[in-house]
């Protein structure tokens, strides 16, 4: 095993997330971004990149989604020990959280890949004897509790993430803050390259900001307002104390409030959002700042299903590491791309059948769809008409969803309760199955063994989009909005398809629902449905696109390189 210290050798990309999803047994993530922090790290170590990644050990995870017998969402801790998967460094830090000293430790959890690369993930926890019985518990849940409990982990990510990684002897190049949670290591920078008052004659001029800005990266990921956390000043006068003057505080991160995403605008040299439309977006809600755009991407050998992975292994040798090589997916027989795809569908629907006793058809088109249940995403829109998807989808139309809504998510778990219904009013003349607790196990069934991937959020309120990259890796076209990803691999008819009007140049938002729905029901019934069941090698076709035209160039491999070329080392 690597001796930790080998670690430190050279100076690294320090990237900090606030969760990170590497497996299921490692339960610190929630969703999209979670995942996408697990593949960018994966993709790094494939093409030895020198970085390291901090995160919380979020002990009791994000939450074990349960569902009750009249379809509401329960939520359950998720217990997980880290001495199971990581080493424990002997270094500790300190952080002050209500005027409390409050000891962090890191985990050591090492992401090593086929290549020979590696990369040291940091799980930073305070269940640490010696810390007060609260502060033990603040890296317990990941997004729990209120705004005191967020500001603590975000404390802890932030400026302990930093202390921590200059207490075991890292030399970093670049802090790269994956979302605004880890935005507070700024403040952390700044008191460490702040001047001798003496040297400069003016309090403001001692806070070295240019010092700051040539350190950092940060990406933005969501154009929805409650993804932006914002702190009260009183609270953060209580909690952190005042690590940087206030006045100084307020001209980074806001007037009125501390505004995490303001602050990591403010003092990172680089700033992208996660597509090209995302960026534009993000322009828009924050006037006056340079955003780039580097579109996401997904980790090729995590997310593609065993059944493609032998089927990849045998006609594009080293495509897992050269993803680009997928654009020779044309080399592959029709009849081995619809066999292995046949497999994952099989494999799905025997786990469909094992937790939800519901007998899936094979030979009938499976529609799937699975997002964090926020009321945005619209899950139910493909209810919109019942009567007109009875029509035209009894025998014929087949339904999996999954996904959790934030606990405090009411709507979105009305929503889920709401889809439930339908699998019970619907039945047996549409099939529809809900996968409880969508995490990276049942993603991995789910994704690669549907027929049509269904994604239908309002516009522009899709960021990115990944799981429609993983469907795309195994064959599975996507039936998308114009919006996120969607816009840039969107060839219709060749690639999958999309629903409702493209979209408009201003980026507001855009609610066309029952324009969508129609949209929807239309390109179902008259262009999908009689392609699958009446023209398989046009079918094919599609399938093949989606893995030589999408998933070709939508992979962390790509997203890596660019975040090198663009971010890291300019």
């Amino acid at each position: 095993m690597t001796n930790w210290k080998n670690y430190t050798r050279e100076s690294r990309i320090a990237y900090f997330s606030m969760e990170i999803g590497l497996s299921a047994d490692i339960p610190t993530y929630s969703g999209g971004l979670g995942i996408l922090a697990g593949d960018t790290i994966k993709s790094a170590a494939d093409l030895k990149l020198p970085m390291v990644a901090v995160t919380l050990a979020s002990r009791k995870g994000y939450f074990r989604q349960v569902i009750d017998e009249e379809g509401w969402q329960k939520e359950l801790p998720v217990d997980w020990k880290p001495e199971s998967f990581m080493e424990l460094l002997p270094t500790k830090i300190l952080v002050t959280v209500e005027e409390r000293d409050v000891k962090v430790q890191a985990w050591l959890y090492r992401v090593k890949s086929p290549t020979g690369g590696e990369i040291p993930v940091l799980f930073l926890d305070t269940d640490i004897p010696g810390n007060v019985e609260q502060d033990r518990h603040i890296t317990d849940h990941l997004y729990g509790g209120d705004l005191s409990y967020r500001l603590k982990q975000e404390i802890v990510l932030g400026i302990g993430g930093a202390r921590i990684l200059d207490a075991l002897g890292f030399s970093i190049r670049k802090y790269h803050m994956n979302e605004g949670h880890a935005s507070l290591l700024t403040l952390d920078l700044l008191s460490r390259a702040r001047r001798p008052i003496e040297n400069t004659w003016d309090e403001r001029a001692a806070w070295d900001t240019q010092h700051v800005l040539e350190h950092c990266v940060f990406t933005t990921h969501t154009p929805v307002e409650a993804g932006h956390d914002k702190f009260p000043y009183d609270l953060v006068q209580k909690v952190m104390g005042e690590p940087v003057p206030l006045a100084l505080l307020k001209e980074l991160a806001g007037k009125s409030e501390l505004n995490m995403t303001m602050l990591a605008l403010n003092l990172s040299r680089y700033v992208n959002g996660v597509a090209k439309r995302h960026g534009e977006v993000s322009k828009s809600l924050f006037p006056g700042f340079e955003i780039h755009a580097i579109t996401n991407g997904v980790h090729p050998f995590t997310w593609a299903s065993p059944y493609f992975v032998t089927l990849f292994d045998k006609y594009i040798p080293s495509w897992a590491h050269e993803p680009e090589l997928l654009v020779r997916v044309d080399n592959i027989p029709d009849e081995e791309i619809w066999d292995a795809h046949c497999g994952a569908k099989a494999y799905l629907f025997q786990y469909i059948q094992e937790t939800t006793g519901i007998e899936m058809d094979p030979e009938v088109l499976t529609v799937g769809f699975a997002r964090r249940f926020a009321t945005y995403k619209r899950g139910d829109l493909i209810f919109s008409d019942i009567e007109r998807l009875i029509r035209m989808g009894a025998g014929k139309l087949q339904l999996v969803f999954g996904g959790k809504a934030h606990p405090k998510d009411v709507p979105g778990k009305q929503l889920i309760q709401k889809i439930i219904g339908q699998i019970k009013s619907l039945y047996p003349k549409i099939k529809i199955a809900y996968l409880e607790n969508y995490n990276m196990d049942v993603a991995y069934r789910l994704l690669p063994g549907v027929d049509l991937w269904l994604n239908n959020p309002i516009r522009p309120l899709e960021a990115s989009g990944t799981s429609g990259m993983k469907a795309a890796l195994n064959g599975v076209p996507n039936f998308s909005v114009l919006d996120g990803w969607w816009i840039e691999g969107h060839i219709e008819g060749v690639t999958g398809w999309s629903i409702g009007p493209p979209p408009e140049k201003n980026p507001s938002q855009e609610n066309h629902s029952e324009e969508d729905a129609n949209d929807l029901y239309d390109k179902l019934e008259h262009i999908i449905m009689p392609m699958f069941y009446n023209d398989r090698e046009a079918w094919i076709r599609v399938m093949k696109n989606a893995i030589g035209k999408n998933a070709y160039y939508f992979n962390t491999h790509v997203m890596m390189r660019r975040y090198v070329t663009e971010a890291y080392i300019r």
